[in-house]
């Protein structure tokens, strides 16, 4: 299969190498030697190189010993399955670290759905700090140079040290070296088995995080009444007070529209609060782009550390913060009106991220911010 891949991409440069030299057609007639000398060569690597090639591939394939393609497709399904349910967490990525599969086990470790991680970069779940050299060493793994094992951790439980095992593989249907990752608790390799969707246990934790929304609507309805008409800059403090600790680790509102200025910063780190109160908010791309489009934004595990721009010091805020998820909401009072502001929440690593239930209060409570804003 890999000698399969490397004859088509060798035959696909040999078409576009012929094309080049259909379109030289056009050249000075001083020039049409050179062409033509190159069309030979290309003629002579054909029959001397790429033909001798295919009747290889075809000779291999044709004397595989006549294996039915049914069994083929049995031991493909079988091995499939064991990989599925292995009892380790186990993720099959790519030299980019990108996640080509995810077993069972390695959903309920991670806390992510396999058809989520798919096609994304494994290294979202790390924490911030472990990224670059787990590409790094995933990389390494994928040129052949040695298994790997390295120490890293996950952005939910950052406290939680995790042992990565790395090492390459070169399935039949893969073009190219793949790096299988086996990710245990650092403890004792213990893993840590979640109750599924069918489990009769209730979930009294989502119950739990429901009561605390509802009793934040309710602190922030009462909160927004009592503050004083004629002061947006107050209203939105007291709102943003409201937010911290109960809702978000850090709160960071800003306001205005066309020129946004930095009004509260709440976060539990007072040199990074002092950092990010003295950015320019123009230079944090997903506040700008919520005070210009109007449209809230949900990020879970941000791959890009520089998705708000970096503070005063020069840190990427996300990376400064420890942020594990965010919610970006314009202070809108009702569709069509002008922008009053934008308020960003970020939940640190050892919370739960932002749910979608979550992110709808948070956009009812910035419409009755925006409209005690405008009073």
């Amino acid at each position: 299969m890999a000698r399969m891949e490397e004859f088509g991409e060798e035959l696909a440069d040999f078409v576009r190498r012929i094309g080049e030299l259909k379109a030289a057609r056009s050249v000075p007639t001083d020039d049409l030697p050179a062409v033509l000398d190159a069309a030979l060569f290309e003629l002579d690597h054909a029959v001397a190189k790429l033909w001798p090639w295919y009747e290889q591939l075809t000779t291999e394939g044709s004397g595989s010993g006549g294996r039915p393609a049914a069994a083929d497709r049995q031991e493909l399904q079988l091995l499939r399955a064991v990989f599925q349910r292995l009892p380790l967490p186990v993720a099959l990525v790519d030299r980019e670290c990108v996640v080509r599969r995810l077993n069972f086990a390695a959903t309920n470790f991670t806390g992510v759905r396999a058809g989520y991680a798919s096609g994304r970069p494994l290294t979202g779940l790390l924490a911030h700090a472990d990224r670059a050299a787990f590409r790094s060493q995933v990389a390494a793994v994928a040129r052949g140079e040695g298994d790997r094992g390295m120490t890293v951790h996950l952005q939910q439980s950052a406290h939680e040290p995790v042992r990565a095992t790395l090492t390459g593989l070169r399935p039949g249907n893969e073009p190219r070296t793949t790096v299988l990752v086996l990710l245990q608790p650092a403890d004792d390799g213990s893993v840590p088995v979640r109750h599924g969707e069918d489990s009769p246990v209730p979930d009294l934790a989502e119950t739990s995080r429901h009561q605390v929304v509802v009793d934040l609507l309710d602190v922030m309805s009462r909160e927004l009444l009592g503050a004083p008409a004629g002061d947006p800059a107050e209203v939105l403090r007291r709102a943003a007070r409201v937010l911290h600790a109960r809702f978000a680790d850090w709160v960071v509102a800003d306001a205005g529209a066309a020129r946004l200025t930095r009004a509260c910063v709440l976060g539990a780190d007072d040199a990074a609060v002092r950092d990010i109160a003295a950015q320019d908010p123009a230079t944090a791309p997903l506040v700008v782009e919520a005070a210009r489009g109007g449209a809230p934004a949900l990020l879970v595990r941000p791959e890009d550390p520089l998705a708000l721009g970096p503070d005063a010091s020069g840190a990427p805020v996300l990376v400064r913060a420890d942020v594990t998820s965010l919610l970006c909401v314009p202070l809108i009072p009702s569709p069509g009106e002008p922008v009053q502001g934008v308020l960003t929440l970020f939940r640190s690593a050892g919370r739960p991220a932002f749910s979608m239930a979550e992110a709808q209060a948070l956009d009812v409570m910035s419409r009755h911010i925006a409209l005690a804003m405008g009073r």
